[in-house]
């Protein structure tokens, strides 16, 4: 029996992280960088889009939408005033690489190139509520 294309796609965008009620006792904070958001726990490491930082450097992320900590929820509108999540860079990462293929049928004209975008793998230290 062939798996539904629903269940397809949501195996496929499930990502890991700390859902809402997952786990009690546990900060954790929702912060902006590069255009995307993420889920930062104390402790843990996560891959955010690449940084001007070398491996070593502390730097602080000001762009906290969301701080959790049990029952006491912080939301920001839109940022969160004066909570910051400190973090170490780890280093750099490349992605997986993807195929981009260009092709104009009945003309032979076909371009194959291919991308890996670069990450900044961080490991948050602290998480300072606003």
């Amino acid at each position: 029996m062939r798996p539904s294309v629903i269940a397809l796609y949501e195996e496929h965008t499930v990502r890991p992280g700390i859902v809402p009620g997952d786990v009690e006792g546990v900060v954790y904070a929702v912060v902006e960088s590069g255009g995307r958001q993420y889920t930062a726990v104390e402790g843990q490491a996560i891959t955010v889009e690449q940084l001007p930082y070398a491996a070593g450097a502390e730097i602080e992320l000001d762009q906290v939408l969301l701080i959790a900590d049990g029952d006491d929820v912080q939301v920001g509108q839109p940022v969160i005033e004066g909570a910051l999540v400190k973090a170490t860079v780890l280093g750099e990462e490349s992605g997986s690489k993807i195929q981009v293929y260009k092709m104009r049928p009945k003309e032979h004209y076909r371009r194959r190139k291919g991308h890996r975008q670069a990450y900044t793998r961080l490991r948050v230290d602290e998480i300072v509520k606003g």
